[in-house]
């Protein structure tokens, strides 16, 4: 059992004995046997759920008590199942009395009846004889676990709160510190925190809270501020009280006093307290610190603090972010993972007693790797770090490092505590809710829709209360936020992510009810498995992968979770034909991303399903018995681009909450019956086809619909049809797109739009889109949607002003809370008229963000006085005068493709101090005086500029590399230089650049003068720049560290014969330089430089003569180049990880001198066709894990000393040779190799693979083996292939003689097959015919000559 919580199983319970009241009642009523086997689990489940207190107490100690409670939540799960198909087929029955009401409401009333009758009474037997047994085994074992509820002893006991986890009640922390550790991390939050403690205040009590996950530092940050020696100067009194779970006033208010009086009498009246308490504190400056708020109400919290004068400051540590809103904090400081530099110190000051491992350097890697598996909470690197202290042996650290934190022995700082504490005081309905997100991996980011959609499916938003599922999912959702059990991802805001901790709590909770599937781990699958989810690491998944699967027939959740990586994946047929139809209890089902053409009519079998995901799948029918899910509140087919209808029968589907068909874009009409669905509450597009314009009515009923909700093909819809729809009543729609097709010939809709799109009562909308309205010559009267926050129109062809009618005729306040407008695609627009002449019209207040794209005649003037707007783009306006104007928040500027751009001398030019990034394209002339340049963009961290025909200089027009961070200058034909010959860096200014990016200039014949100045410029990029004959002369950039240069076909050389000039330098990549002779002209090569790429130089022949001793480099990579030899030294480069050397036919070979490095990975050599001799150290590297010789001198062979012994990755080709080595050394010998590629050029001898005669067994390592250009190849030897049980891809080219493949069981774990330019064997491997085809049909992904034969696409 679980530690899933008596609340969560007594709360599971409960719902259930709800369930069986309504089946008793309503739809068994008439089944005498089974109705009274169900009374007799109604009374048995009250005296079970009566002691789950006491067995939850008992089960840490008593084995059996914890079996007892796993059996009860098996048998839980198993009864909600049968109840389940009660209430299936008796929403069933419901609806085929409706429809067979409808039908004989139209004829033929007494021959329907007849057929009901006689199907509802054949069924009514069925069911009862095919359930009877389930229901028999049902009471049978909810007898036993009543019976051994006895034996066990378990009584009824009232829950004893925290500490009925059987533990003792943790000592809490006080104020004091440990004097004999240094703190770390936190400075920035400690100290802005003592500034405003120390401020000075006339406002009342000033609060400060501090939020964070369990173990995150936010009572040692309290205790940091509190214990601050400024802090004893600026109060006369601290005080410090533990508050915990019960916000208790009386005890708090006490506390207090006895921290201000050590002999204050004790007093209970607690008028009397607070009168005392406000007497102590009259006149005194007080820090009141309350540590550990689970709970506090905004009454009790007023009532607390009313004794407080102006001088008392409080802080507030608490794991709830709602905690911090109800105590009024003035701010909050709400705490993140620490860096990797900090965890590092507190773990080695508790492992070690030392500050890093620089006296222990034995540790220090798997130290990091521990510390890495904390990541960033503190609590636990000082939980792991002293558990380590007394492990002098590095394998007990790894044996640490490898263990779940959960099973480690001790527990030194409370760690576990700390965290399932924060589980222990949740609520039961989010125990299940919490528990259930187990199955996700970690730093998987989720969407909260998502994850609500998915809780909802599994029954857990459940609520006596009218809520519905999406609000009562949001409050779940964002309580759990506000806890700390989700947190916003720091790559995503829109998305969320469970600290690995976290994680792992939801793991230890769910125990085996929940598991997923990562890669090759598996994790507590077990029969009793009822929630999957899984993310397999390989992008053809083959039947294998899933076969833990069969074993868990109950299981409810099958979800597969993309692993972003990949782009398509692809299935074995085997998963969708035999085991999803065998998973009949599923209740979630997930296959997006695969590429599906045919789904199989299995839906009749998964009648329990409320949750279908096919998103991003190529199916482009459903079946139609997926309309017998009349569960399914969730449908989603979001991206499915070959979908091409929606089922006939949907409007069976009475419990559809959610239909997503964004990008389902081959829909072209929607069914009838639509408005059967009226639970429906999101649809993301309603398409009516041609000649369908009546079906807009189906909308009237879905009265449920909220969110965004997109309308497409309205050309087909008269006005009078639309207002059908009754759009304008469904208030809790708030994102509205209306999209018109590309028929020009339909005039449904004529050049005025119909009032109800700016109807008063569409008052919560707060984004509408209108796309493609080709007749329209006027818009909507928008301005008047109140809460109207984003307005975007596209495609109108025939408007050729906008002016009042859009903001409304006298509207007072139009566009009050309009945040972002967009206009695309208008091409016949002439004029804006703003009307701010009109003092009735307000400026757009609250605009951030302003877009113009591709209206070619717009002309005039735009909006002038836009004080919020901080994004403004205006692209391929070609007849358009850009005026730049004071906007005083702007923050992204992007002109492109415009008339010309001036700027508004009316006012005095102000610096544009907000300004970030700046992009001016294909601007046809530039009209601003270079003073006024510089004020306006002189200081942009990203400064873009391109496609200006004219532009020779920067500085002439005003810009300056000063100011900027990053510089991209893109295809400016006569641009020379970057700044003037005169031009300096003035003493009062300072480069910010960091990165300097050159693209397709290709007058610029030399680099800045100041280079050598800019001091932070690190990075650098040119491209296309034909006049440049050197990098730099005497002014390299002192801290540059990568360098890439491409297609400058004059470059000579990179740098003169100064030393030392490129002493930071770390990357160098050259490409496709036809003149680069030498790069180093001084023949030293930097120590700095680390990866080195050089392609497409034919008349380089050397780099340098000599590599230094200190030399960092660590990769070579050179093609088609002119190259004779690598330098000398190449043993001193200790560091060095890999060299590929490829079409460099000049070179022979490098110098017998030992590859030494113990970190060297990757050797390869191709296409150089003169090379003829491999080091003969190759054996004796044993860091050694990919070589690949193709392509080199025929007569390469490989030295006798044999194989690199740990190589992982072997390709040759062309290499007769050292095929022929390698098959007498052994190749099963190389027990780690996992890619196998042999080239048979030269290897005419070879009949068979592995060669039969020899018996060569290939490595039972191996995932992927590809086989090409063996001319007398004629079978797979398939003994040689029987312990590739990970063999995952084969592939096989131009052997024109083979005709068979290994045996199928040597095949099953087979993702991927490619064959090509085989003709004997592709007609053996033909669909059905073929004497291969049984071998290879259960792989996922099988092409044969460039053609996929499965999946087989679909007609």
């Amino acid at each position: 059992m679980s530690v899933f919580g008596e609340a969560a199983l007594s709360a599971f319970l409960e719902l259930l004995s709800a369930k069986l009241l309504d089946s008793v009642r309503n739809f068994l009523a008439g089944h005498r046997q089974v109705r009274q086997q169900l009374e007799l689990w109604q009374s048995i489940f009250p005296e079970i759920k009566a002691v789950l207190n006491h067995a939850e107490e008992k089960q840490i100690k008593d084995e059996g008590v914890k079996n007892w409670l796993g059996d009860l939540q098996d048998l839980a799960y198993d009864v909600d199942d049968i109840l389940d198909e009660f209430a299936y087929q008796e929403l069933r029955l419901k609806l085929q009395k409706t429809q067979a009401q409808a039908s004989s409401s139209k004829g033929g009333k007494l021959i329907t009846a007849l057929l009901y009758g006689v199907r509802s009474s054949q069924f009514s037997f069925m069911f009862n004889n095919k359930m009877i047994s389930k229901i028999q085994a049902i009471t049978d074992r909810l007898n036993s676990l009543n019976t051994r509820r006895s034996s066990l002893g378990l009584s009824e006991i009232m829950s004893q709160g925290a500490t009925s986890m059987g533990n003792q009640p943790r000592l809490q922390p006080t104020s004091l510190m440990d004097g004999a550790v240094e703190y770390v991390g936190r400075a920035n939050e400690k100290q802005e925190m003592l500034e405003l403690l120390k401020s000075n205040n006339s406002d009342g009590v000033r609060v400060l809270s501090i939020v964070g996950m369990g173990g995150m530092g936010k009572t040692t940050l309290a205790q940091l501020v509190y214990n601050d020696p400024s802090i004893k100067e600026s109060f006369d009194h601290k005080s410090w009280v533990c508050v915990s779970a019960d916000f208790d006033a009386v005890n708090i208010t006490k506390t207090i006093l006895r921290s201000l009086d050590a002999d204050s009498r004790d007093e209970n009246n607690w008028n009397s307290l607070q009168v005392k308490l406000k007497e102590k504190l009259s006149e005194k400056r007080m820090l009141l610190v309350l540590d550990d708020i689970w709970n506090v109400s905004c009454n009790d919290w007023t009532i607390l603090r009313a004794p407080f004068g102006a001088g008392t400051k409080i802080i507030v540590t608490t794991r709830l972010q709602n905690v911090s809103s109800n105590v009024d904090s003035v701010k909050a400081f709400y705490l993140d993972k620490l860096s990797h530099h900090d965890c590092l110190s507190i773990f080695a000051q508790h492992a070690l007693k030392a500050r890093n491992f620089d006296g222990h350097l034995q540790f220090k890697e798997i130290g990091e790797n521990i510390v890495r598996r904390c990541n960033g909470l503190p609590l636990a690197a000082k939980a792991i770090g002293s558990l380590l202290r007394t492990f002098t042996d590095h394998s007990e650290w790894e044996k640490v490092y490898r263990s779940e934190i959960w099973d480690l022995p001790e527990d030194p700082c409370d760690l576990i505590p700390a965290l399932r504490l924060s589980y222990h005081y949740l609520p039961p309905h989010l125990k299940r809710c919490f528990a259930y997100c187990s199955i996700f991996p970690k730093d998987y980011e989720f969407e909260e829709e998502e994850i609500i959609l998915l809780w909802r499916a599994e029954g857990f938003l459940q609520s006596k209360a009218k809520i519905q599922g999406k609000g009562l999912g949001n409050q779940y959702f964002q309580d759990l936020v506000s806890r700390s059990f989700f947190q916003r991802s720091s790559e995503d805001k829109s998305r969320f992510v469970m600290h690995d901790l976290m994680n792992d709590l939801a793991q230890s909770v769910a125990g085996e009810i929940c598991c997923r599937l990562e890669g090759e781990k598996q994790q507590k699958f077990s029969h009793r498995s009822r929630h999957s989810a899984y993310v397999i690491d390989d992008w053809c998944q083959s039947e294998k992968k899933f076969k833990a699967f069969y074993q868990m027939t109950s299981l409810r959740t099958f979800l597969h979770l993309k692993d972003p990586r990949y782009g398509e994946l692809y299935i074995s047929n085997i998963v969708l034909d035999d085991l999803l139809p065998k998973l009949s209890y599923l209740r979630v089902l997930s296959l997006g991303g695969y590429k599906i053409y045919d789904l199989p009519d299995f839906f009749e079998k998964l009648k329990h399903l409320r949750y279908l995901n096919f998103s991003r799948t190529r199916i482009n029918r459903l079946p139609d018995s997926l309309c017998s899910l009349y569960f399914l509140e969730t449908l989603i087919l979001r991206g499915c681009s070959y979908l091409k209808n929606l089922p006939s029968k949907i409007g069976n589907l009475l419990n559809l909450h959610f239909l997503d068909i964004r990008g389902a874009d081959s829909i072209e009409r929607m069914p009838s019956r639509f408005d059967q669905l009226t639970q429906l509450q999101t649809l993301s597009n309603f398409v009516i086809g041609k000649g369908d314009g009546r079906l807009i009515s189906e909308l009237k009923n879905l009265s449920n619909l909220r969110g965004n909700f997109c309308l497409s093909g309205l050309e087909n819809v008269n006005g009078e049809d639309a207002r059908e729809a009754k759009l304008n009543e469904k208030l809790g729609i708030d994102g509205l797109e209306l999209q018109w097709g590309t028929d020009l010939e339909n005039k449904l809709w004529g050049v005025k739009f119909s009032s109800w799109i700016a109807d008063s009562s569409l008052k919560n909308l707060s984004s509408l889109k209108l796309r493609n309205c080709k007749n329209c010559k006027s818009l909507p009267s928008v301005g008047r949607l109140p809460l109207l926050k984003d307005l975007s129109i596209f495609g109108f062809d025939q408007v050729q002003k906008i002016g009042v009618e859009l903001f409304g005729e006298n509207q007072l306040n139009p566009f009050a809370s309009l945040e972002i407008l967009s206009f695309e695609r208008l091409p016949n627009w002439k004029e804006w008229d703003t009307c701010e002449g009109d003092e009735k019209v307000l400026k757009l207040p609250s605009l951030r963000e302003l877009s113009i794209k591709n209206c070619p005649q717009l002309l005039g003037r735009l909006p002038t006085h836009l004080a919020s707007l901080q994004k403004l783009e205006i692209h391929w306006c070609t007849s358009l005068v850009v005026s730049i104007s004071s906007f005083p928040s702007l923050s992204e500027l992007s002109i492109q493709g415009c008339a010309e751009l001036v700027d508004d001398c009316s006012s005095p030019a102000k610096e544009l101090s907000s300004l970030q990034t700046l992009s001016l394209f294909n601007i046809s002339k530039f009209n601003i005086p270079a003073d006024r340049t510089m004020l306006r963009f002189g200081n942009s961290e990203h400064f873009k500029i391109g496609v200006w025909q004219e532009l020779a200089s920067l500085s002439r027009h005003g810009f300056s590399l000063v100011g900027h961070r990053f510089i991209f200058v893109w295809k400016c034909p006569q641009l020379q230089s970057l700044e003037a010959e005169e031009a300096e860096l003035q003493p009062d200014k300072i480069s910010r650049v960091e990165s300097l990016k050159i693209y397709d200039c290709e007058r610029l014949n030399r680099l800045p003068q100041v280079l050598h100045e800019l001091t932070f410029l690190t990075v650098m990029v040119i491209y296309k720049c034909r006049s440049l004959v050197s990098f730099a002369e005497n002014n390299v950039p002192p801290n540059l560290k990568k360098l890439i240069i491409g297609q400058c076909e004059n470059l000579e050389y990179l740098v003169d014969e100064k030393e030392d000039i490129c002493n930071q330098l770390q990357l160098l990549e050259i490409y496709r330089c036809s003149k680069l002779s030498c790069l180093f002209s001084n023949t030293k090569f930097p120590i700095t430089l680390k990866y080195l790429t050089i392609g497409g130089c034919p008349m380089l022949e050397y780099m340098a003569e000599e590599f230094e001793e200190s030399a960092c480099l660590e990769s070579i990579n050179i093609s088609d180049s002119g190259i004779k030899s690598l330098p000398r030294g190449l043993d001193k480069l200790i560091h060095l990880q890999e060299i590929f050397l490829r079409s460099c036919s000049n070179l022979v070979s490098f110098e017998e001198c030992g590859l030494l490095s113990t970190s060297f990975r990757a050797f390869v050599v191709e296409s150089c066709g003169n090379f003829g001799a491999l080091p003969k150290c190759m054996a004796s590297i044993t860091s050694l894990r990919r070589l690949s010789v193709r392509n080199c001198s025929a007569d390469i062979s490989f030295p006798s000393e044999g194989f690199p012994a740990n190589l992982t990755s072997l390709a040759i080709s062309n290499a007769p040779k050292i095929y022929r080595s390698l098959v007498e050394w052994g190749l099963n010998r190389l027990t780690s190799l996992q890619s196998l590629t042999i080239g048979g050029g030269g290897c005419s001898n070879v009949v068979s693979f592995p060669e039969k005669g020899i018996g060569m067994m290939l490595p039972p390592s191996l995932t992927h083996i590809s086989l090409f250009q063996f001319e007398n190849l004629e079978f797979m030897f398939s003994e040689g292939f029987q312990d590739l049980a990970s063999l995952k891809v084969l592939e096989i080219f131009q052997c024109p003689k083979l005709t068979s493949l290994p045996a199928e069981k040597e095949l099953l774990s087979l993702g991927y097959l490619n064959i090509n330019s085989c003709p004997l064997l592709q007609k053996e491997c033909s669909n059905d015919k073929g004497q291969e085809w049984s071998k290879i049909s259960h792989i996922p992904f099988v092409r044969i000559d460039d053609k996929a034969v499965i999946p087989r696409e679909s007609d």
